[in-house]
C-alpha cells in the first residue's frame, strides 16, 4: 500500500510539474520546476528503501547490510533541496527583472494579442 501512495504522489507531482512548465506565464514555470524537484527528490529517497525505525550504518562493521537505513539517497536529497532552493531564488531574481524590464511576467515577455 506505501508504493501506491509514493507513485502516485510522485505521479500526480510530475503531472502537475509539467503541466505548470508549458503554462505561458513565468511564475507558474517557477511554480512547475519546484514541483518536478520535488517529484524527483521523493522518487530518489524512494530508491533507498522505505524503511522506518532502521538505525543508521555505524563504524563498528556492518554485518547485515539489509537491516541499516541507506544514507546515499538521504544525502542526494539533501544536496537536491539545497540546490533546488537556490535555483529558485535565481529564477524569482530574474523573473522580478525581466518583469520590470519588459512589463510582462509572459514567458516570451509579450502580452498576448486578443
Amino acid at each position: 500500500m506505501k508504493e501506491i501512495v509514493l507513485a502516485l504522489a510522485i505521479g500526480v507531482l510530475s503531472a502537475s510539474g509539467t503541466w505548470l512548465l508549458l503554462r505561458p506565464r513565468t511564475f507558474q514555470v517557477i511554480m512547475g520546476l519546484s514541483l518536478l524537484s520535488y517529484a524527483v527528490n521523493i522518487f530518489i529517497f524512494s530508491m533507498g528503501r522505505l524503511k522506518t525505525a532502521a538505525p543508521p550504518v555505524t563504524g563498528t562493521g556492518a554485518e547485515d547490510v539489509a537491516a541499516y537505513a541507506d544514507p546515499t539517497p538521504q544525502a542526494l536529497v539533501l544536496t537536491a533541496i539545497v540546490i533546488s532552493f537556490a535555483l529558485t531564488a535565481l529564477f524569482l531574481v530574474v523573473l522580478l527583472a525581466s518583469r520590470g524590464v519588459t512589463g510582462s511576467d509572459h514567458v516570451d515577455g509579450r502580452e498576448p494579442q486578443e
